[in-house]
């Protein structure tokens, strides 16, 4: 592991650097905020120490720096100064910790442990985060550019957005990069799959209910707008819902409030909804199955999910991931494909779009030798 100790005072960051070099320490030394920040841009620091009262650039402005920076260690600060407002106003700009000359070693062995669980613990949230929400949207065809660059238009605003396009298109990838790159991202991020809800308990499962407001009610229930309160709510197949729900779900985004099934008491809520569907919203609207106000009302922003076809040129860097994420997944040895099996696989009708392609992908790699072949496609997917 890795520290810095941004220290004006010579005698005090090289006896730090030999403690802790004899805990085991890979340290290194920077005599003054600038070069410090330098350091920090260059090297990957799990822990930076670094002193409040130094000249030209001081202890508070180096962690304004390195927050600027995006710098990830754990900034502890340091000071023969210190009081409870500087030690306070050090933990509100970031620092992990805040100790007071003269340093004991015991105190800055444990904030050293403490700190390299923070930044551990906060590394697997990213990752963790980055599976749930952020999946990498692959490809370089200019349909997928088009939809990148709507994304981080539309994502930092609470503009409702509409997503439209084929089964299997990804579009709640869409919807997820839309949350992940938003101020709410830290926020709840709540999925509803309209069409998988039975008609007569969506307007529970997105309103919640109150005990005995039916015979299955036994408790209460809070819904998905209230779970995602401050977040995020996507409306998956919207064009499932029911009626009698569409007028509900239009009276919260107007209102933003609504009553819980067998309440007469409001609940506000901060909610920014997205929503998806397969279908032509303005052919239902047609047919009375869809709310024109509601349509309107959600598609402030609309975004046009290509299909696989419309980006074949994405073809052969989605089989890539797809066979690194599945033998991530599976333990399976990786292969590669000949250029005369991906011509096939570009130059193949894909209906079902990028949801069967992964499942073709899978496939081949069950079924095929220690390379994918032009005679594995046309065995197994053609």
């Amino acid at each position: 592991m890795k520290i810095l100790i941004i220290d004006d005072e010579r005698s005090i960051r090289n006896s730090l650097k030999e403690i802790l070099a004899d805990e085991g320490y890979d340290v290194d030394v920077a005599e003054n905020g600038a070069t410090g920040c330098e350091m920090a841009d260059k090297e990957k620091y799990s822990v930076i120490f670094c002193d409040i009262k130094m000249p030209e650039m001081d202890g508070m402005e180096v962690l304004d720096k390195l927050a600027a920076m995006g710098v990830d260690a754990a900034v502890v600060m340091i000071s023969g100064h210190g009081d409870i407002e500087t030690a306070v106003e050090c933990i509100k700009k970031g620092a992990f910790d805040f100790i007071q000359k003269p340093l004991d070693l015991n105190r800055i062995l444990i904030t050293i442990k403490n700190a390299t669980d923070k930044v551990s613990l906060v590394k697997e949230t990213r990752i963790l985060k980055k599976k749930v929400y952020g999946q990498e949207m692959v490809g370089d065809s200019e349909a997928l550019m088009h939809i990148r660059e709507m994304i981080d238009k539309v994502a930092p605003t609470d503009a409702r957005v509409l997503i439209i396009g084929s089964n299997g298109t990804g579009k709640e990838l869409v919807a997820r990069n839309l949350h992940q790159k938003s101020s709410r991202s830290a926020a709840p991020y709540i999925e509803v799959n309209c069409a998988a809800i039975p008609s007569e308990l969506i307007e529970s499962e997105l309103f919640g209910h109150e005990k005995g407001a039916f015979t299955s009610a036994i408790k209460q229930h809070k819904g998905k707008f209230e779970q995602a309160d401050g977040g995020t709510l996507f409306l998956d197949e919207i064009g499932d819902m029911s009626l009698a729900a569409q007028a509900k779900v239009l009276r919260v985004l107007q209102e933003k409030k609504l009553s819980r099934v067998g309440s007469d008491k409001d609940i506000v809520v901060d909610v920014r909804v997205l929503a998806a569907t397969n279908k032509n919203l303005k052919e239902e609207i047609e047919k009375g199955h869809f709310r024109e106000d509601l349509y309107h009302r959600l598609s402030v922003i609309v975004i046009n999910v290509p299909t696989l076809d419309e980006r074949k040129s994405d073809i052969p860097l989605l089989v890539d991931h797809f066979i690194g994420q599945i033998c991530s997944e599976t333990g399976m040895s990786p292969r590669e494909v000949d250029p005369d099996a991906m011509k096939l696989l570009v130059e193949k009708s894909w209906t079902g779009n990028i949801r069967e392609l992964r499942n073709v992908v899978e496939r081949l790699l069950i079924l095929s030798g220690s390379r994918i072949t032009a005679a594995d496609v046309k065995a197994y997917v053609l």
